[in-house]
């Protein structure tokens, strides 16, 4: 299987985007996906076969458990392949880090101050 044909459905993105902080347990990742998705344990299961299968997930039992964790070699293949757009999106992103910095400067030089994250007024001290 092709990784966008395995990352292309949401609930195998869901499962990465969970084992991405870290080593997670079959049950835990039911029961969280079986919540948000509303799919069953045996669909759970399926998705993580073709996460294991596919290379994007390793497992180990501890005990009766059977723990999931990232294999991280499908998703640089994918990063790599995604050099090849990169392009597209980094020219934007440096315009647009040359277009915050400018209206930073104006507002400097008009005296306000920067604002907070949160979009409140803040002080450039």
């Amino acid at each position: 299987m092709h990784a966008f044909d395995v990352l292309g459905d949401p609930v195998r993105r869901r499962i990465l985007e969970l084992l991405a902080d870290g080593e997670r347990s079959a049950g835990e990742i039911g029961t969280i996906v079986q919540g948000e998705f509303g799919i069953s344990q045996p669909g759970v299961s399926q998705h993580l076969r073709v996460l294991r299968e596919s290379g994007f997930a390793t497992v180990r039992a501890a005990g009766t458990r059977r723990l999931y964790a990232v294999d991280p070699a499908p998703l640089r293949e994918v990063d790599i392949w995604l050099e090849h757009f990169r392009r597209f999106w980094t020219q934007r992103l440096d315009a647009l880090g040359t277009e915050v910095a400018r209206g930073r400067r104006a507002r400097r030089t008009a005296g306000e101050a920067d604002p907070l994250p949160d979009g409140t007024p803040g002080s450039d001290g």
